[in-house]
């Protein structure tokens, strides 16, 4: 467990693998944006322009093109009227297409501003907007693209920016140093702007991708549930003919003469019908004690079925149980959920990975609450991947400082499917001198009561 990121690399894999094609990646919802989201913004850009050039024009009068300024507001106007009369219906543009319209909007916006100033006009930082909503819903390449016209254009401004409006008679002279740091305030707010609107955009992509990985790991859950359901149904389904076919093959072997040269058939019919109706009762009877397993078990038992499957890869994993202070001597029963299986699976499968020779699993209780310790002698947490535990990040291989791989999706989903059955995880790394990583999940007994006897019953019938 030296490193999250290099703790479960093919664990993570394995669950991106688990995704259909269409889920598999974020990339048919992310990068994309929904053509009313820019009207809209575009359209209250339009109001606010037009608001703001008229009250300077006639409230404070200041001398400025007003039909230039007019002009280049109506040019986005038009352009709303025609992306209106052009979509049929509400759709999501293509990553190039909202990318033009940003770099449309950035374009005009500039425009606005060298008609009343230029540099050192104090509105100049609205420049930021367009570039903003490119990055918070567009892929890095597009936002890059429409971030780099933004500061082309602002570099380019002097060249041809009209002198900022003033009244009458009077003219502001403003210093070259002065527009140089509105300039450089305006690159380092679209560089930084731009930078966390990625950023936000790829953690939220992230998370959507795990937890579409953790919804088709309870969909195959359920789907199990589902076939022994099924297969219980069909027994009982199959249970009248088969029983018909025994009888009536029966009978007509009784009838037939030793010497028919039907008999040696029917008594292959009678005997295969009963290694059927064999088959089905054995069905039955599995069906039902796998329902009542399913039902209710010690927890002891419940954590030594996750534990099976990571046995004999080389480590040695132990699984105990110790009732604590005020808990009774009785191993408690709990509800079998496949949600607390896998999540448990998925923590000692991490720890049999980065252990040196052993891993213990530890079921405790007390009159409160229900532990499950799992510890190993690995070389434990990096102090630098603490904080983030629990995270659904997915780092590139072979980075020098975390030492490669990936892991954090595997952690994160069994995480939440902890969190979601009621319980909550606590990890840490074990007290000097010894070594290794200690992952703790801990429920109230209340939520993780058995079923009744009554439901026990519905469970098991046929």
């Amino acid at each position: 467990m030296e490193d999250l990121h290099g703790a479960r690399d093919g664990m993570d894999e394995a669950l991106y693998s688990l995704l259909p094609e269409g889920l598999s990646t974020v990339g048919s919802a992310r990068g994309r944006t929904r053509l009313g989201t820019l009207m809209t913004l575009r359209w209250m850009a339009v109001v606010g322009q037009t608001i703001a050039v008229l009250f300077v024009y006639f409230g404070l009068g200041f001398n400025l093109p007003l039909a230039l300024c007019l002009a280049v507001i109506s040019a986005s106007a038009w352009l709303n009227v025609f992306l209106s009369l052009a979509a049929r219906s509400p759709q999501l543009l293509k990553g190039w297409e909202a990318a033009t319209q940003s770099a449309f909007d950035v374009v005009q916006l500039v425009l606005l501003i060298s008609f009343t100033g230029g540099l050192s006009n104090p509105f100049l930082l609205f420049i930021i907007a367009p570039v903003t909503v490119s990055a918070s819903s567009l892929k890095a390449r597009y936002t890059a693209a429409v971030a780099g016209l933004a500061i082309a254009l602002a570099a380019l401004m002097p060249l041809f920016a009209y002198d900022l409006p003033w009244k009458d008679g009077q003219q502001l002279s403003v210093p070259e140093l002065f527009e140089s740091g509105h300039f450089a305030a305006l690159c380092i707010g679209i560089v930084f702007f731009a930078v966390s609107a990625l950023r936000i955009n790829e953690d939220e992509a992230k998370l959507v991708r795990a937890l579409d990985a953790a919804s088709v790991v309870m969909s195959r859950e359920q789907r199990l549930s589902a076939i022994g359901a099924m297969s219980a149904m069909t027994a009982h389904e199959m249970g009248t003919p088969l029983a018909t076919i025994h009888l009536v093959s029966s009978e007509l072997r009784n009838e037939l003469p030793n010497d028919s040269q039907y008999r040696e058939d029917i008594e292959l019919i009678a005997e295969q019908a009963e290694r059927c109706r064999g088959i089905l009762r054995k069905l039955g009877q599995a069906r039902e004690a796998i329902d009542i397993v399913h039902a209710q078990m010690p927890v002891s038992a419940l954590l030594e079925e996750a534990a099976t499957p990571h046995k004999g890869l080389g480590v040695n994993v132990r699984v105990t149980y110790e009732r604590g202070e005020g808990g009774e001597e009785k191993v408690p029963v709990i509800r079998r959920s496949p949600e607390i299986l896998h999540a448990l699976g998925a923590f000692l499968e991490n720890a049999v990975s980065f252990a040196a020779t052993d891993v213990r699993a530890v079921a405790s209780w007390t009159d409160q609450q229900i532990i499950v310790t799992i510890r190993d002698d690995g070389p434990g947490f990096a102090a630098e991947v603490m904080p983030r535990l629990g995270e659904p990040y997915v780092s590139q291989r072979g980075e020098a400082h975390l030492g490669g791989g990936d892991m954090g999706l595997g952690f994160f989903i069994a995480k939440t499917l902890i969190e979601r059955t009621g319980g909550r995880v606590a990890t840490r790394n074990r007290a000097a001198p010894r070594r290794g990583a200690i992952v703790q999940a801990v429920w109230p007994r209340s939520v993780l009561q058995p079923l009744d006897n009554t439901q026990l019953d519905g469970l098991s019938e046929p």
